[in-house]
């Protein structure tokens, strides 16, 4: 097994339960995305050693919240993520920076065209699990790949700007995951600092909830399936009064658009759709994506 720490507890573990909806994507026969590494890093980890990663691994295939919709949603993510940033560095943006990178493989899966660099953002424990997998498998990144271990609730801009990340050129952001597992300020924070740091030509794309789920959306099946391979998805977001933060960066004069997963099921032709009979913990998240002209 590989060196573990700051994986296998806390937002560590979602970043196994997202590496196991990678695998399990790959291997679909309608596949959006591909992740050959994201199997390696669930079989790497004691706690998720025994979790599916192919899909007909699944008990109970695609009907299962967990692996089967929650999956799905993760599946989708990851794609329409991954098309957004090849958008912007294809349209000029020459950094990337990945908040709460965990055990995305952006790096070493995507065509990158050259010079471009690609930052990765998130806890010591979570780097060092990952690059010791990498290692042992061999990989080797497509583009220029710097880690920066930093906790993003406090101030990382020092960390970034010391591994060479320039203000100056454009740049793609990604939080993917991320900021509903941050207190408020500190996704104000983030968000004034992205401002800060993007030159035009920038882009930012992240994922949120719309506030406080209700008592209906937290029961769940996602969420009672989820706790049941060890990650109680409810204790960890934070449930104080979001942020608007699409409307902050509006007001900075960043064009904005926010969306439901499922608007883009209905574009791709797969992924998660509503389901208006049944608590549904997917209806109250949001992909915001945002452009500094």
């Amino acid at each position: 097994m590989a060196d573990i720490t700051g994986v296998e507890e806390g937002v560590g573990l979602t970043a196994l339960m997202v590496a196991a909806a990678r695998a399990i994507e790959t291997h679909r026969r309608d596949t959006l995305a591909q992740d050959v590494y994201a199997e390696h890093f669930v079989r790497a980890a004691r706690a998720s050693a025994d979790w599916p990663v192919r899909p007909q691994q699944v008990p109970d295939g695609e009907v299962d919240p967990l692996w089967g919709r929650l999956g799905r949603y993760f599946g989708l993510r990851t794609r329409v993520f991954d098309d957004f940033v090849l958008r912007r560095v294809d349209a000029g943006a020459r950094q990337v920076v990945l908040f709460g990178a965990g055990l995305d493989t952006r790096a070493y899966r995507l065509d990158w065209p050259p010079g471009r660099r690609v930052f990765e953002l998130d806890q010591e424990g979570v780097l060092a699990f990952k690059d010791r997998v990498l290692g042992e498998l061999g990989a080797a990144p497509k583009t220029e790949r710097v880690t920066v271990a930093a906790d993003l609730r406090d101030d990382w801009t020092g960390a970034l700007t010391g591994a060479g990340f320039d203000p100056a050129v454009a740049t793609a952001w990604i939080a993917e995951g991320l900021l509903l597992y941050l207190p408020p300020a500190a996704e104000r924070s983030l968000i004034g600092t992205v401002d800060a740091l993007s030159p035009h030509g920038s882009a930012l794309a992240y994922e949120v909830k719309l506030g406080p789920e209700s008592t209906a959306v937290r029961e769940s099946p996602i969420y009672s399936v989820a706790k049941r391979t060890g990650i109680d998805l409810l204790a960890m977001f934070d449930l104080e009064p979001r942020p608007d933060s699409a409307a902050d960066l509006a007001t900075r004069g960043w064009d904005v658009s926010v969306h439901t997963a499922f608007d883009f099921t209905r574009r791709y032709g797969r992924g998660p759709l509503p389901e208006p009979d049944r608590p549904d913990a997917l209806a109250v998240n949001r992909w915001t994506f945002a452009t500094r002209p």
